[in-house]
């Protein structure tokens, strides 16, 4: 019996932009439906090592495999394995709901009435179901945002990679977010990978992979970082462990 390859693994990844030197020597993995939260204060890198994941960039030294496979030859394979959320916003705000989804679907080859039922499956997930009619321009940032996750989701992805995805959200539509997407896992054991600077949001992840200045800096459960830090809350942890200011590590709600 062979071992299962992780569903994403990076090996010393490194990326400099200029003199600047965004990721330096990266290594972590995730393995099959695992919540993973990367926790860092803004400019730590998180975003780029998010758009490498995402094969947005290409690494300038080290590793990067999805599903044991490189994306030099196994594109096309690892893409539609794949659902991203993009910190920035990225659908057509003068479409309906339906029409987004449907032009998505197309792009893995969905039509007709399976795509139909995919956009049901997901729409009934998120709790959009009444808004797939509406055009997404006169929808709530919040459920701007469900789309997006709904999109990402059409494909059944074994990974998705969530870059800052509750950005300009309110607190209780944030809470709703996170809610989605633990069913997400619970339901279809979808490995995700969850960028943010935001504590309260990996509160309940598995584990968290802090980043701070382009390095890994820890990486533990909830529970071990707080017992690590020799801290009584995550936030606490967070702080001691990254030297982030106060102000970067909000409190848990």
């Amino acid at each position: 019996m062979t071992d299962t390859p992780p569903v994403l693994e990076l090996d010393d990844v490194r990326k400099s932009y200029g003199r600047t030197e965004a990721l330096k020597g990266v290594t972590f993995s995730l393995a099959r439906a695992e919540i993973v939260g990367l926790l860092g204060p803004n400019g730590a890198g998180k975003s780029t090592l998010f758009q490498i994941a995402a094969g947005l960039f290409a690494p300038d030294g080290g590793s990067v495999k999805l599903f044991g496979l490189d994306y030099r030859g196994h594109s096309a394979e690892i893409l539609s394995r794949l659902g991203v959320v993009f910190q920035a916003r990225a659908i057509d705000l003068d479409m309906t709901v339906e029409a987004n989804l449907a032009f998505h679907a197309a792009l893995f080859g969905l039509h007709g009435p399976s795509a139909r039922q995919r956009f049901a499956d997901v729409a009934a997930l998120l709790g959009i179901s009444d808004l797939v009619k509406k055009p997404v321009r006169t929808l709530s940032g919040g459920n701007q945002r469900r789309v997006e996750v709904a999109r990402a989701l059409l494909n059944l992805p074994d990974l998705l990679l969530m870059d800052e995805p509750s950005v300009g959200l309110d607190p209780t539509t944030r809470q709703l977010l996170v809610r989605h997407i633990h069913t997400v896992r619970e339901q279809h054991g979808t490995t995700i990978l969850w960028a943010t600077h935001l504590i309260e949001e990996v509160a309940h992840a598995d584990r968290i992979v802090l980043i701070v200045g382009g390095k890994i800096v820890d990486q533990g459960t909830p529970a071990e970082l707080m017992q690590r830090s020799g801290r009584a809350s995550l936030t606490e942890a967070y702080v001691a462990l990254t030297g982030a200011r106060t102000a970067e590590a909000p409190p848990l709600a």
